[in-house]
């Protein structure tokens, strides 16, 4: 099973090919579309590794890749960081199992 990267920028894929994994950038909406689906079409990719950008940019493709495919899509940050709160892995128990923390 092979991983594959989406980026919106060329120093993550650089640090991800370093890493052995392949990729390619998508700049617009039709490219991240056309990228996602020609990793799925792939199947020797089981994991697909997006920017966490998509998913504030572009919410319902990135959803919709999540919900509607056999290959695993994980979300990533970049050099720039991740773009969640400080307390998202709290408030993620609280919504996932009812405690609160």
């Amino acid at each position: 099973m092979k991983m594959f990267l989406i980026s919106d920028n060329q120093d993550t894929l650089t640090g991800m090919r370093l890493a052995g994994v392949e990729g390619s950038i998508a700049k617009s909406r039709s490219e991240l579309e056309e990228l996602l689906d020609r990793a799925f079409r792939d199947k020797d990719i089981g994991i697909v590794l997006i920017n966490e950008r998509f998913s504030v940019k572009y919410p319902e493709v990135t959803n919709a890749a999540k919900m509607n495919r056999e290959t695993l899509v994980i979300e990533i940050p970049d050099r720039h960081g991740t773009g969640r709160r400080p307390d998202f892995i709290t408030s993620y128990i609280n919504e996932a199992i009812g405690v609160k923390l």
